[in-house]
């Protein structure tokens, strides 16, 4: 199993709290709900083979969500 960072949504040098900003019913709320639960992550999990060494990646499906909402 590849090691992934963990997301920290809670605040830190910008005002910005995750859970108050993305709400039920907009696009946001949506393509996180999509991306985290109806997507299948297995293939892009099979690009990392860092379980013991090497630095941890952030997880393909945040990558995603930046991508997509940028």
């Amino acid at each position: 199993m590849p090691r992934f960072k963990t997301p920290d949504y809670g605040l830190k040098l910008i005002p910005v709290d995750f859970a108050q900003q993305v709400l039920p019913g907009t696009f946001e709320f949506a393509l996180c709900h999509l991306v985290d639960n109806d997507l299948d992550q297995s293939a892009p999990h099979a690009e990392y083979a860092n379980e013991a060494v090497g630095a941890s990646a952030f997880k393909s499906a945040l990558r995603l969500k930046l991508f997509l909402l940028g």
